[in-house]
């Protein structure tokens, strides 16, 4: 039953059915499922006599008279009621609603629950909710019981809409399906539930759409937050052990040859690489498949880390794949590890779609897949192009995945699916620093490595919010920096086309292209005439990027115009400006990656944020990477200012609203992992649990297809 599809429940007009499934309802389940966001508390209601202006009210009366009038010059039709109750009478309004006037028929017993506003001297609800609770005449007490409401006189559950499907509209749909929940297996095993305390499904689902009480409603988020969470727990979990079944290629340490690299490296390396390094040489070093994530800040050298565990592996006859995100990320470890290995002739190729070479020698792509077969190439650099069916390799023991949230799942399975008893060692990285609990969580599969020291030399990277009045003054220091033979970014915010902001001022951003593209005219033509200005962003060719990025590396441009390409991997020493354009418009991950494309030198660099808002909650956040001296207290901040729906790609992840919702609770996550622990501990093929074998298959499934 639960399993039907909408269109099959006679209630559903097609029209409705198409517009469900904007919402991802599409069977009676998913209704079920589609829980409230919110709730409003329209529960205790207010004689007549005691209502106050500008508060939000509840009161319960007889409908003494209705009318619609229609107002020509405003284009707008006014629905009006008066009600009463034994202390008095109040109007209530409701605009372009003509159709309401077929209910509230004189005599009718209304709830209404809404904001109370002064009108011409005179309380008056505006456009409340409203229900229609008795007919019979003014026996309110003794009437108000017969009818349960749904929309007032209660906890009113606010669900997620889209055009034409309200909240109201939703709880009229969801309220009489509720009598099917009985229907529905509940896939959290009875020892669990008892042990953390978790009420029963039925239950659970009855207060989470109409709870009695607030504490009843926290109760049943609670419980299907614990199940989302159990269910992705038990996943990684299973992946962990999937993973020890298979066996990898032993990479053997070379002490004496690993010394060698290390000592003709052009700097020291820090206590946390060293430490990271050797987890990862330990790890390779057994038969069982790596499966490690190395997190730290941006600069903080977990490039310089990998590029050993690529050189042990090259010695022990193996080969390596480094995979980035982008292009321009993939020529720069290519540009970085290409002269590291040079000296101890270990061949390096980089493979994109704009170019193919190996060291500094350009071939065919043909060819180079043909040396790649041959086992001629030991490590291979290049997009995720390299784990396409026609790129072969004759012995892969180590894959290094660079900003592993950008590649995320599927990735990562492709990689186990394409090898199936004999897999490669991997090794993620990520310099977007996640806090604990979201790394237990969605990362819980890998083990997890952290470069939070500083490479010495390095000073702290002086940022400043910038408001309008402070442009000029920006701007003069930024040329003043330049003078003295520094270079600067200028980053645009990468957004869709909007209209002009309210004031009537034209704005240079107006869509991401388009407006670094303005912006990279205005500063050359208006501001820095004398300077050499120039500009990159997505829809260029490769081509035309990779001038402007080697341009600005040799020191050609003074200022690089940028839109988002330059959040990750960017690496220019002499570069000590970074000017981010409509800072508010980016998340805080993202305003440290930009930070982080300065200050990799020994010179003093500055980060200067624009903005022209004044809401509370961005200054909060601009305030919060001003003051951040570390990316990882910086994303427990992140986590608490906006939440972790989009925190480090978690969305893409496949994990429900309510789960990542979850995500800043740690009890409630390590008590899901705990629990997950107990089952696959006792019981790892789900023999006494058939119905949580079916949900990780689901949640498998969807991942995949996500």
């Amino acid at each position: 039953m639960l399993n039907t599809s909408i269109k099959n429940i006679g209630r559903f007009s097609p029209i409705v059915i198409k517009k469900l499934e904007k919402l991802k309802i599409k069977t009676l389940h998913d209704l079920l499922y589609h829980f409230p966001s919110r709730y409003d508390d329209f529960s205790n209601f207010t004689s007549i006599a005691e209502i106050r202006p500008n508060t939000q009210s509840s009161a319960r009366g007889v409908i003494l008279n209705a009318k619609n009038t229609r107002i020509f010059r405003r284009h707008m039709v006014l629905t009006e009621i008066v009600v009463e109750d034994n202390t008095g009478a109040i109007k209530s309004v409701w605009f372009n609603q003509p159709y309401l006037i077929n209910q509230f028929k004189p005599g009718r017993i209304i709830n209404l629950s809404g904001k109370i506003v002064l009108n011409k001297g005179r309380f008056c609800f505006s456009n409340p909710a409203y229900e229609i609770v008795g007919y019979e005449g003014n026996q309110i007490r003794r009437l108000a019981g017969k009818k349960d409401p749904i929309h007032t006189g209660r906890l009113v559950p606010i669900y997620p809409e889209t055009s034409g499907i309200t909240s109201r509209w939703l709880r009229f749909a969801i309220k009489p399906m509720l009598k099917f929940a009985s229907q529905l297996s509940d896939v959290l095993p009875d020892e669990v539930r008892k042990t953390y305390r978790l009420p029963n499904l039925v239950y659970a689902l009855s207060q989470i759409h109409f709870p009695n009480r607030i504490e009843d409603a926290e109760l049943a988020r609670k419980r299907f937050a614990f199940e989302e969470l159990f269910i992705l727990q038990l996943f990684t979990g299973l992946e962990r052990l999937k993973l020890r079944q298979k066996s990898s290629p032993s990479i053997r340490f070379d002490e004496i040859s690993a010394k060698k690299f290390v000592s003709a490296l052009p700097y020291q390396l820090t206590g946390d690489q060293k430490k990271a390094a050797w987890q990862i040489i330990k790890d390779i070093g057994e038969s069982r498949p790596m499966n490690r994530l190395l997190e730290g800040d941006v600069g903080s050298g977990k490039t310089i880390v990998a590029a050993m565990a690529a050189y042990l592996t090259s010695l022990s006859g193996y080969q390596t794949a480094f995979m980035a995100p982008t292009e321009i990320l993939s020529r720069q470890h290519f540009e970085k590890i290409w002269p590291l290995m040079k000296k101890h002739k270990i061949s390096v190729g980089l493979l994109i779609s704009s170019e193919t070479r190996i060291g500094a020698e350009k071939i065919s792509k043909k060819e180079f897949l043909k040396k790649v077969e041959n086992d001629e190439i030991k490590i291979v650099i290049g997009t995720h192009s390299l784990i396409q069916k026609n790129v072969i390799f004759k012995n892969l023991a180590l894959v290094i995945i660079d900003e592993q949230h950008r590649f995320g799942v599927n990735q990562r399975a492709a990689l186990a699916d394409h090898y199936k008893e004999t897999i490669p060692h991997l090794l993620s990285m990520t310099a977007t620093p996640i806090p604990r609990t979201l790394g237990l969580t969605i990362w819980g599969d890998l083990d997890l490595s952290l470069i939070k020291e500083m490479p010495k030399g390095r000073k702290n990277i002086i940022t400043k919010i910038v408001p309008p009045e402070k442009r000029s003054w920006a701007y003069e220091f930024m040329r003043k920096e330049i003078k003295r033979g520094r270079q600067a970014f200028v980053v645009c915010p990468l957004i869709e086309e909007s209209p002009p902001r309210q004031s009537g001022r034209a704005s240079p951003f107006q869509g991401g292209v388009k407006a670094a593209k303005k912006e990279y005219e205005r500063l050359k033509n208006e501001i820095f005439p004398d300077l050499k200005i120039g500009l990159l962003h997505g829809k260029m060719k490769s081509k035309e990027k990779e001038k402007a990025m080697s341009d600005f590396l040799n020191k050609d441009l003074d200022i690089l115009v940028a839109t988002s390409v330059v959040e990750v991997g960017i690496d220019v020493s002499n570069a000590t400006i970074m000017m981010i354009e409509g800072a508010d418009r980016f998340g805080l991950a993202s305003l440290y990656q930009f930070r982080g494309r300065v200050g990799r030198g020994a010179r003093q660099s500055y980060c200067l944020l624009f903005t022209d808002s004044n809401l509370t909650s961005t200054s909060e956040r601009l305030k919060a990477i001003e003051s951040a001296k570390s990316g990882f207290d910086l994303a427990e901040r992140d986590l608490e200012l906006r939440g972790p729906g989009d925190f480090a790609g978690v969305r893409q992840s496949g994990l429900p609203d309510l789960a990542t919702a979850s995500l800043t609770d740690t009890e409630l996550v390590m008590n899901t992992r705990e629990a997950a622990k107990l089952i696959l501990n006792s019981d790892p093929n789900f023999k006494k649990y058939p119905l949580l074998a079916s949900r990780i298959s689901e949640f498998k499934n969807r991942i995949h297809l996500e």
